[in-house]
């Protein structure tokens, strides 16, 4: 079980209050130094969204530092509650905005876990693929993001380039190159084009000498290990205690990445590495997650190996209660006909209960709790946001850093504001 950092006395998570508390009584010490409150953000490019941070400075070091979230909210999770199961994966798109579908896939998989529904097993290598599509498209930003903060202006061009490819299947498949609301309770919304499996097989084989191409410019580079390199550590312990996961935690040598210890969509029959780093500083966040880029494309290409021995299998399941019938179906069937109506004017009714579910997003464990009434509406959902989490540690590794190093601490812990305020 992963502590709260409260269980830990060492840690101090000081709240914004107590920054401008300082700011209030700010008198010089003995020595005749006096620190100075300033506001980073939220308008900042470098804390990469809405982020304010209330920062003391003393000189060019921090001496403390709190989150200010908020600036997001779009109060995704009350909204969720007055829509029906189906018409709510929409929203889910909107909070982690660089992984999507991860954001789909624990949304409808926590509902299949409430009514224990079954999903086929074509949908679910699908649902594979696309998660390590989505992986890849989200590291792809972080590091390109995390490179232009540390003034390594070209793997930012490179790394958009490749995500560009990622995006035109996203479009293809969906019609969306970004929110893509793709994954329906019970498997996906509609089968694949003909195209899309060359296409996604075609961008693998070009994608995986790129990130040699990423590494070549950026893990042996001086300037790159002297501004990462034992900057920002955090060991096993207080990772643990402060609830990080993902390469986050990882990085700290704890390894734990649901897809291994709490499989969901048979990953557990798929051959793939959990990359772990030892000394849980910049540099080992940056080597995990490009390692995981690598095993991304190693799960993908199984997922495809799959799909071509799947062809003509369904993608979503035969539930009429639970997805609509297709539309050739209604034609004949006045049974099919009622389930379509009653689908797309009242939808589902899960049973009375509650469920949770986490997966491995990009950013770590994201997980969702719903809770049914037995009526059409969820009475309540509430998603455990990875970013939300992981950006209590910042604290904890800016103090006693450097100005400069906090724009690299922030890229490190790879936040995305629209799923922290939610």
């Amino acid at each position: 079980m992963v502590m709260h950092a409260h269980a830990y006395p060492n840690i101090e998570i000081p709240t914004p209050s107590q920054i401008a508390a300082v700011a209030l009584d700010n008198e010089p010490d003995e020595n005749g130094e006096q620190s100075m409150i300033l506001s980073m953000g939220p308008q900042h490019p470098s804390t990469h969204g809405v982020l304010r941070l209330a920062v003391e400075l003393n000189g060019e070091n921090v001496v403390q530092l709190a989150p200010d979230v908020g600036f997001l909210h779009t109060g995704i999770e009350k909204t969720i509650e007055t829509k029906t199961y189906t018409k709510s994966i929409v929203l889910t798109d909107r909070m982690d905005y660089l992984a999507p579908m991860s954001n789909n896939m624990v949304y409808v998989a926590a509902i299949e876990k409430l009514m224990k529904q079954d999903v086929p097993e074509r949908a679910q290598t699908l649902r594979v693929l696309l998660l390590e599509i989505t992986r890849i498209n989200s590291h792809l930003v972080w590091l390109g993001t995390h490179a232009l903060d540390l003034a390594a202006m070209s793997v930012f061009f490179y790394a958009m380039r490749e995500r560009e490819y990622i995006l035109d299947i996203f479009e293809m498949l969906t019609g969306a190159r970004m929110m893509t609301s793709y994954f329906r309770v019970g498997g996906l919304a509609w089968d694949i084009p003909a195209d899309f499996i060359p296409t996604v097989e075609d961008f693998l084989t070009h994608f995986l000498p790129k990130v040699d191409e990423y590494e070549d410019l950026l893990t042996n580079n001086l300037l790159w290990k002297q501004r990462t390199l034992g900057v920002g550590v955090v060991n096993a312990a207080d990772a643990i205690a402060l609830g990080l996961s993902g390469a986050n935690l990882r990085a700290s040598g704890v390894d734990w990445d649901l897809r291994k210890t709490m499989p969901y969509s048979g990953y557990e029959t798929y051959q793939f590495d959990v990359p772990v780093g030892q000394n849980g500083d910049i540099y080992d966040r940056y080597r995990c997650r490009v390692q995981e880029m690598r095993e991304s494309v190693k799960i993908a290409r199984q997922a495809i190996e799959r799909l071509k021995q799947m062809h003509g299998q369904p993608y979503i399941t035969d539930n009429r209660k639970v997805a609509p019938p297709p539309k050739s179906e209604i034609t004949y069937s006045m049974e099919s006909l009622i389930h379509h109506f009653k689908l797309w004017t009242e939808g589902f009714r899960p049973p009375r209960g509650s469920a949770y579910m986490a997966i491995e997003s990009p950013r770590g464990e994201i997980g969702c709790y719903v809770v049914s009434d037995g009526t059409p509406q969820p009475w309540r959902v509430h998603f455990r946001a990875p970013s939300f989490i992981n950006l209590q540690a910042l604290p904890h590794i800016a103090k006693g850093k450097l100005m400069a190093d906090l724009v690299a601490l922030i890229a490190s812990i790879d936040p995305v504001l629209g799923e922290v305020d939610r």
